[in-house]
């Protein structure tokens, strides 16, 4: 592993300047490379400080990057107006979109023995590790991952490994990943560097990928007094050792302990960015080891147009619903197309309260029979808004007509819990 760049503590302050100074420093060890790859994050990390950095990107290399091609996983591709507004310096004629169910190829697989080590006895078959082909046979003497590392339900730490085999990995690798995390358990797992998932990836990046000369580039975004959103951290490297050194600081800067598990909890999900429970429910994962038992979380959501990121996920949402794990794993023992989109089974874990808490969906776009067909009660969102009035208010505790309650105004900046629930 060598460290490129590091800079960062709970109370640094980096400015744009700052990271435009920081890309400039690194590439010019790289003014060699002529073929160069971007691999950012999409519209959904808009706060994650990636814009200012791929802008940068552009701006050092200009003819000599040949393709940006966001790491959607599966996620809808972004649209022109995202794109001109997450990156505005970058041509829209460099972008490429991952197809995540065609456009990968396979290069290489973890043995059965080695996956059951490595989950712990989860899964026990071969694991698939899967790349776009760009990224795979697209000629590139230079790849550039960038990302912001924060706490995931997948694989316990976003970002590094994680944006090439899953960001831009296939059916095969996703589906297996995401269920594999599902099975150990989210509060086992959010928070912590070295889970069943990371090990895979982190093992595939160095069993296979020994050829391609790949940077990572990381982020760490936190809030400042006043609220405001700050970027704490940079950190570049091959290999993995700025993303370690990202997630060691993001478990500082974006991890909450909570004095009390609040029995009412209010989210609110931003228009632009959660326009499906598949991103918006990152509301109940990032909160579920905070919430207590018999409480109830409300779901500002004026964003929110259906439940899957693409209409296959999207109907097999709509007909299992957010039950619990038992009946999920049931679901999947008998039903052969959730075996086959094991991704989506994994989801419906991750959207579960497990019968703990209530979940309360305040859609933009959604009927009242659609989220509570899926397992949600259901409240008007005009009236909740005008009841819990988010807009301006800070993350904590509120009292809210007599009521008190924790609220949290961007669910994807970090992680809540109690003590009690985390160890």
């Amino acid at each position: 592993m060598t460290l490129l760049y590091a800079n960062g503590s709970p109370t640094t302050v980096l400015s744009d300047d700052d990271l435009r100074r920081a890309i400039a420093t690194t590439m010019a060890a790289f003014s060699d490379r002529m073929r160069v790859l971007a691999i950012p994050p999409d519209i959904t990390r808009l706060n994650s400080k990636a814009g200012v950095i791929t802008d940068a990107l552009y701006d050092q290399l200009r003819g000599r990057l040949s393709a940006v091609l966001p790491a959607l996983g599966t996620h809808v591709p972004m649209t022109p107006a995202q794109q001109k507004r997450m990156y505005p310096g970058v041509p829209a004629e460099l972008f490429r979109v991952h197809d995540w169910r065609r456009e990968v190829v396979t290069i290489g697989t973890i043995p059965a023995t080695e996956v059951a080590t490595a989950t712990e006895g989860i899964w026990r078959e071969p694991w698939p590790a899967q790349l776009n082909r760009l990224v795979w046979e697209g000629g590139h003497d230079l790849i550039i991952s960038i990302g912001q590392v924060v706490p995931h339900e997948v694989a316990g730490m976003a970002n590094g490994t994680k944006n090439l085999f899953i960001g831009c990995g296939g059916a095969a690798g996703i589906n297996e990943s995401h269920f594999i995390g599902a099975a150990y358990g989210m509060e086992r797992m959010m928070g912590r560097c070295d889970t069943p998932v990371r090990r895979l990836l982190d093992l595939a990046l160095e069993r296979f990928c020994g050829h391609l000369s790949i940077i990572f580039i990381q982020t760490v975004i936190g809030a400042d007094a006043q609220g405001r959103l700050v970027t704490r951290g940079l950190y570049i490297s091959h290999g993995t050792e700025a993303f370690e050194r990202a997630a060691a600081l993001s478990l500082q800067v974006n991890f909450t302990l909570i004095d009390a598990p609040p029995t009412k909890m209010v989210v609110s999900l931003d228009p632009e960015e959660f326009h499906t429970t598949w991103l918006g429910n990152k509301a109940i994962y990032r909160t579920r080891m905070a919430i207590a038992d018999g409480g109830e979380l409300v779901i500002l959501a004026p964003g929110l147009t259906g439940f899957g990121e693409d209409p296959e996920i999207d109907r097999l949402i709509r007909r299992y619903g957010y039950r619990t794990t038992p009946e999920i794993m049931a679901h999947v023992a008998r039903e052969p197309e959730l075996r086959a989109n094991l991704s989506a089974a994994a989801h419906l874990i991750h959207g579960s309260s497990e019968g703990r808490f209530r979940v309360t969906y305040c859609p933009g776009h959604v009927s009242r029979a659609a989220i509570e067909a899926v397992g949600y009660q259901y409240a008007d969102l005009a009236a909740m808004t005008a009841h819990y009035q988010p807009q301006g208010r800070r993350d904590g505790w509120h009292e809210v007509a007599g009521e008190r309650c924790y609220f949290i105004a961007n669910p994807a900046l970090g992680l809540w819990a109690h003590p009690s629930r985390f160890h």
